[in-house]
């Protein structure tokens, strides 16, 4: 019998959450000789739902309500997230814990296998409306279709010529090893990137001693994860709203661009500030109310 303490992780089912949540569990092991951590998979219904798209069917909370209860259960000790998929209203009792160095926090464009050149007579895979609204200003004539499944499914629908290319993150395929299907990167500049992009949330329960997840969280990250969110709270930006954050920090200063969409008018406003990084979560505060009400000027100008 092993007489090491076991920590149960709860992940969603997909090779990426998987491999997501091996980071973590390899970290604890490393960390902690006297621990071993074990990953209990599971479906969540925002994986069982394929056929609609995500604001159709109750958005991102859809991906981490069966973990939520898992843990509440006591038959986890901690779920593994992409920051990206977590609703911006966390429950008290379940409080995000941790925060992963960041991966590439890059959007990307994914040609099918073989390919060189965009054909502009096919859609491009894209379910997301922050996506389709920044692609649409570099690519003012192709359609933007929506495609749901984990990033393997989508990659395979792409490759037997349903799309013409897929907009996906850089960090799922770096982390899944496809880095190679990567056609071309766009730039935070051209295409900011969704709030907490490439940064994995680790998920526990209130009160709990987690001294043995210390030195996973990154302050970096985490100073990033707090701006990009508050920015997208403050509009009340949920996943069917086309709201981007994305952060830099640079000597101890945090720099935060944000994109803003009016649902009524259709209008947009991009902007961004900079803060001492303790200000984090006031500058996304800041920021966001900045745009919303430069976008209301454009919507109601002064007579």
């Amino acid at each position: 019998m092993s007489s090491k303490k076991k920590i149960i992780i709860g992940s969603r089912e997909s090779r990426l959450a998987v491999i997501q949540s091996e980071i973590v569990k390899e970290f604890i092991e490393k960390a902690n000789p006297d621990m071993e951590a074990e990953i209990l998979t599971m479906k969540t219904t925002g994986d069982i739902i394929l056929d609609k798209t995500l604001d159709k069917i109750g958005g991102k909370g859809l991906f981490v309500k069966e973990l939520d209860r898992a843990l509440l259960d006591g038959r986890t000790d901690i779920s593994v997230h992409s920051l990206k998929d977590m609703p911006m209203e966390i429950p008290e009792e379940l409080p995000l814990a941790a925060f992963s160095k960041r991966e590439d926090p890059r959007d990307v464009l994914v040609l099918p296998t073989g390919v060189k050149e965009l054909d502009k007579t096919r859609p491009v895979g894209c379910s997301s409306l922050r996506r389709i609204l920044q692609f649409k200003e570099m690519y003012p004539d192709l359609e933007c279709r929506s495609v749901r499944g984990n990033v393997q499914t989508r990659l395979s629908k792409l490759d037997s010529g349903e799309y013409s290319a897929l907009i996906l993150a850089a960090a799922g395929l770096k982390r899944l090893g496809l880095s190679h299907r990567i056609s071309r990167y766009f730039e935070p500049e051209e295409m900011i990137p969704a709030a907490g992009q490439g940064i994995l949330a680790v998920q526990s329960r209130s009160g709990e001693d987690l001294s043995w997840l210390a030195g996973f969280d990154d302050r970096e990250a985490r100073a990033a994860a707090l701006a990009e969110r508050a920015f997208v709270k403050t509009l009340d930006g949920g996943c069917s709203s086309p709201v981007a954050a994305h952060a830099v920090i640079k000597d101890s200063r945090i720099f935060l661009t944000g994109l803003y969409y009016e649902e009524e008018t259709g209008k947009y406003e991009k902007g961004s500030g900079e803060a001492e990084l303790s200000q984090a979560e006031k500058l996304g505060r800041e920021l966001a109310e900045k745009l919303r009400r430069l976008c209301r000027q454009k919507s109601n100008p002064p007579m």
